[in-house]
């Protein structure tokens, strides 16, 4: 039966991330990078602004900790597995079209962020509320539309938020340390369940101290596999740029596959690990201590820059490149090239590795309950809040156990879902992103508060 039903979702797959998928994505990011002249020339700004906490602002937690919260739900399986992953299907083309995804996604990140805090609300019990499913309804008059995406929204929580990350960490703990995988099921979901009981402040908090420290542990580890490859470092850049546009030039044990394939698993694997256009990470920018929704769009653009312009494309390199210099390996699958390549760190490489994917899948676990919660609230109000976090920790169990190509498939139709919705009311409400980045960014009033405050 589950078989069948991911080769129905695979099928799927082929549809939802073919032609028009890839234009629709790219083609935001595009179109609002030139509408918004080149936001990313702004990034060393977002930087500075994310480490700015901003005392005057409303919100719930502060623009850091809504920053560490995005992060940690985007820095997960999508930057190692995934990277690794759509090399293994698509070729090291796919490296380049997930790089370039994550660097013209800054654009429709920054939109995003802007347009949470523009529409968000306070709730009847203090909290703020906001994301795409406000936009839609605030921004454009379509309540069914926010309610279709704060639905795709929750369900897709259990596949991308807990099911694969799950996933992740029990097949590593099982492949590295033969620990059964029931045992490591049932850890996770009591850890994510401990967690859920502090809502988003505390979850804030954890990633906040958290995020920072596992991302430059493996960074270093990247650089250094990197000096170890260094003879094939050039070699494995020119080759992600040739194969993004001549897949049948790819050499030194991979498969050439067609240029549509290459772009498909790299775009698909960039917006999984960026989540750029997909608008998750709206919905924890709505609640950041932010005097205006360009200072907080502009902290959010800045996740998309460390996520995949960093992060994916180091990962990416180093892959490649232990391809290259270890041809034997290019038949292995996601999981294993990423093995294989932090294997050649002496003594610390397996426990790095180890390290890195539990330390990002549980983070991302933690940063996505927020999300589907809201989106689950959304729907239903306040009481559907504990229904939700006790069927999330049950679905972060079931991840731990199931199949891994049915949990990346299904996680790549739900977040197709969610982009199309979101997509749309960031082309739709362009016009109102333009205007408040020209009034308090090209201006150079960071520091105003709108005329309703």
């Amino acid at each position: 039966m589950l078989d069948v039903l991911n080769q129905w979702i695979s099928t799927a797959n082929e549809y939802l991330w073919g032609w028009p998928m890839i234009l629709l994505l790219l083609g935001t990011h595009v179109y609002m990078t030139f509408r918004l002249r080149f936001p990313q020339r702004f990034v060393s700004k977002a930087i500075r602004l994310s480490l700015t906490k901003d005392k005057d602002g409303n919100g719930d937690v502060s623009q850091f900790g809504a920053l560490a919260t995005s992060l940690a739900a985007t820095i997960g399986t999508g930057n190692i597995v995934g990277v690794a992953t759509a090399v293994a299907l698509g070729g090291p083309g796919a490296v380049f079209w997930c790089w370039l995804t994550g660097l013209f996604g800054i654009s429709t990140k920054y939109a995003e962020g802007l347009l949470a805090v523009k529409y968000r609300i306070r709730t009847e019990d203090g909290h703020i509320a906001g994301g795409p499913m406000y936009a839609l309804e605030r921004g454009l008059g379509w309540r069914w539309a926010g309610v279709l995406f704060a639905f795709f929204t929750a369900v897709a929580s259990f596949g991308i938020g807990n099911m694969v990350q799950g996933n992740a960490i029990s097949t590593l703990c099982y492949n590295t340390y033969e620990i059964p995988t029931y045992i490591t099921a049932l850890g996770i979901s009591a850890v994510t369940a401990l967690v859920l009981l502090f809502g988003l402040k505390g979850i804030s908090r954890v990633c906040s101290m958290f995020v920072p420290f596992m991302a430059l542990l493996y960074v270093l580890g990247c650089l250094y596999i990197l000096f170890l490859n260094g003879a094939y470092v050039w070699d494995a850049f020119c080759l992600i740029l040739k194969s993004a546009f001549s897949p049948q030039a790819a050499g030194g044990g991979f498969v050439g596959t067609s240029i549509i394939m290459t772009a498909r698993y790299g775009i698909a694997r960039g917006l999984f690990s960026n989540e750029s256009g997909m608008g998750s990470a709206p919905i924890v920018a709505a609640a950041a201590q932010t005097r205006n929704p360009v200072r907080q769009a502009l902290v959010s653009s800045s996740a998309t820059f460390w996520d995949t312009v960093v992060i994916c494309a180091l990962t990416g390199l180093v892959i490649v490149s232990s391809i290259l210099a270890y041809p034997e390996i290019s038949d292995a699958d996601g999981g294993a090239l990423t093995q294989v390549a932090f294997g050649k760190i002496p003594y610390v490489g397996a426990p790095l590795l180890t390290f890195g994917i539990i330390t990002f899948a549980f983070s991302t676990i933690i940063g996505w309950s927020y999300y589907g919660e809201k989106g689950a609230e959304y729907l239903g109000g306040r009481r559907i809040r504990l229904p939700y976090r006790v069927v999330y920790v049950v679905m972060v169990f079931v991840g731990a156990m199931v199949k891994l190509d049915f949990v990346w498939n299904l996680s790549d139709m739900l977040n197709a879902f969610m982009a199309i919705p979101n997509l749309l009311s960031v082309l739709l409400l362009s016009a109102v992103v333009t205007s408040e980045t020209k009034r308090y960014l090209w201006s150079d009033r960071l520091d105003d508060y709108p005329n309703n405050e």
